[in-house]
């Protein structure tokens, strides 16, 4: 049997790439912006799958359960390119919004794993109490924690970020 993921946040489908190479079966997404979703939509078959455009709106009851779910929340707020409003800010803000899905789901229905992607940025954000916080969200919706920075550089990307 292969694992399930849904992909929040989707963007262009890095996660999905990624997974899938992994074996891993997507069985939906949620993706804001039209041109990445119009990038998503012409990178993979995405006939058949749930999918919802803007994670404020989502009926919880529609998701499909899924092993896993991913997702990339924006990084504007927390992001040292910009104003740093924290991750209460409007944008990284909708990091609770799918934590809120997660709680929202029977237990049965919870995906055993969530796998997150954001800047390193989040970790001084609000001096370091708003990646507390994330952690400890994380941890009262019932997870585990895991967490390592990444530098794409090592990964053959030429840029050092």
């Amino acid at each position: 049997m292969r694992l399930t993921f849904i992909d929040f946040f989707a963007g262009v489908g890095g996660f999905r790439r990624g997974l899938e190479l992994a074996g891993m079966t997507c069985l939906g997404y949620c993706e804001k912006d039209k041109f990445a979703r119009k990038s998503y939509e012409a990178m993979y078959d995405t006939e058949g799958e749930w999918f919802h455009d803007d994670i404020t709106s989502i009926d919880p009851t529609q998701l499909p359960k899924a092993d896993l779910w991913t997702a990339g929340s924006p990084c504007q707020n927390v992001s040292i390119a910009g104003k740093r409003a924290g991750l209460y800010g409007e944008r990284s803000g909708l990091f609770f919004t799918f934590v809120d899905l997660i709680q929202s789901q029977k237990e049965e229905d919870k995906p055993e794993w969530v796998l997150l992607e954001n800047v390193k940025g989040l970790l001084s954000s609000g001096g370091g109490r708003d990646y507390l916080d994330y952690l400890s969200i994380l941890d009262e919706a019932g997870y585990d924690l895991e967490w390592q920075v990444f530098n794409s550089k090592d990964y053959g990307v030429p840029q050092n970020r």
